[in-house]
């Protein structure tokens, strides 16, 4: 099998580019070697993109610095502490590690000492699929028979899981994480007993680090059945403070083929966990959610709260103008995905909506305070109040009245 590993790391663009090829110029001198490591090695045998892609050598941080510069490179001293330096080779960013073993572990911390023995680095690792290294040349290196667990998916911590989780508590959000993204099967049952030993470990974590693996978990291929046992664990709870819905969530990425929104986490979120509107808060600030991520879920809480009645939905126009485009598409499948969850969902009504939703213009009132005044209207409150009035006659037209037929109601 490794030879076929091989064959498709070899010829993986990737691998192939020059910025890749010149980080590992720049680093192999003086008998000292570099492979890269992890999620670029997982997600190319496994058919998924790869985003990003991490080297590990036996050259110490000082020396990948003064290699790299010397080549043309840019070198950043991102974590010296821990022996990481970002490389940019022809605008891409390589982050370059040196062989790390662990002495001593206190939480997230440990002392570590720099190395070049390879298994002992690949033992420090979280999973056996992310301790698979490849050269420059696509030839794996395997120390721990992860390619096994990799191909499989099959997510299994390296050694014993309890204790590569008080190393570092949020490796419980990465195990559902990395199953729901990567996973076959049933979740590997040894790592789900630590994690259930091991929980209140998440209370020590900060919401950011929480935030940051949650959203990532909850746009994975198979988060519903992670996040249902979360939910079982009594993890989901401690992560977000909060109770889930979890049969409503299941629906909504029932959706999936009709709608790749059902996949964003925002969306998530508020099937999830919006019971009541201060829910929402509580998860905002919970997960340490953007501005621009709040936003969003109150605006589909909004709309969910006008689709009330479902025998008697609102046309596409009116929730278009509303709430623009992305709330009110958000919205509707909260809703839809919580009808479907108690079986009383119409789905050919709200496929017809959902169509219309992302086909039709958004409504753009015609009429400006400035167009009346433009024709002898005084300004003043009064003009406030007449625009509205017109506006309001314009929503019931069905949004069809022009700026002509409203400027006659005036000059009329």
């Amino acid at each position: 099998m490794s030879s076929a590993a091989d064959d498709i790391l070899a010829r993986a663009d990737w691998l192939q580019s020059a910025a890749v090829q010149a980080v590992f110029s720049a680093i192999e001198q003086d008998g000292d070697e570099a492979r890269v490591v992890g999620g670029a090695i997982r997600n190319t045998l496994l058919g998924h993109p790869v985003p990003d892609v991490d080297i590990a050598t036996t050259a110490l941080p000082q020396d990948v610095m003064a290699r790299a510069r010397a080549a043309g490179l840019k070198a950043i001293g991102t974590g010296l502490d821990h022996g990481t330096v970002t490389v940019v080779s022809r605008g891409f960013p390589y982050e370059v590690t040196t062989l790390r073993e662990d002495v001593e572990t206190f939480g997230r911390q440990a002392r570590v000492v720099f190395g070049t023995n390879w298994v002992r680095d690949a033992e420090r690792r979280d999973f056996t699929m992310n301790a698979l290294y490849a050269d420059r040349h696509g030839r794996l290196y395997d120390p721990l028979s992860g390619l096994k667990d990799c191909l499989a998916g099959h997510v299994r911590f390296i050694g014993d899981p309890d204790a590569r989780l008080r190393e570092d508590y949020l490796r419980i959000l990465r195990f559902f994480r990395i199953f729901a993204a990567y996973g076959e099967g049933d979740m590997d049952k040894d790592g789900l007993g630590a994690c259930l030993r091991q929980r209140e470990g998440l209370r020590q974590l900060s919401g950011e680090r929480i935030g940051h693996e949650m959203r990532r978990l909850l746009r994975a291929r198979r988060a519903a059945p992670a996040v249902r046992l979360m939910n079982d664990c009594g993890l989901w709870e401690i992560a977000t403070g909060g109770l889930a819905r979890i049969e409503d969530f299941d629906a909504l990425r029932g959706l999936e083929d009709l709608a790749p929104e059902t996949r964003d986490a925002e969306l998530a979120l508020v099937v999830l966990a919006g019971f009541v509107h201060e829910d929402l808060e509580r998860v905002c600030d919970r997960l340490r959610l953007s501005n621009a991520e709040g936003k969003r879920m109150k605006a589909a809480w909004a709309v969910m709260k006008r689709l009330k009645d479902p025998l008697n939905l609102p046309s596409a126009a009116a929730l278009l103008y509303d709430f623009g485009r992305q709330g009110a598409i958000d919205g509707l499948l909260a809703v839809w995905a919580q009808l479907r969850a108690r079986k009383a969902a119409g789905d050919d009504r709200f496929a017809d909506l959902l169509s219309d939703l992302r086909t039709e213009p958004v409504p753009e009132f015609p009429l400006k305070g400035a167009d009346l005044i433009g024709a002898g209207h005084p300004p003043g409150p009064k003009l406030g109040s007449f625009l509205k009035s017109l506006e309001e006659e314009w929503r019931g037209s069905g949004f069809l009245l022009s700026k002509k037929e409203l400027m006659g109601r005036f000059t009329g």
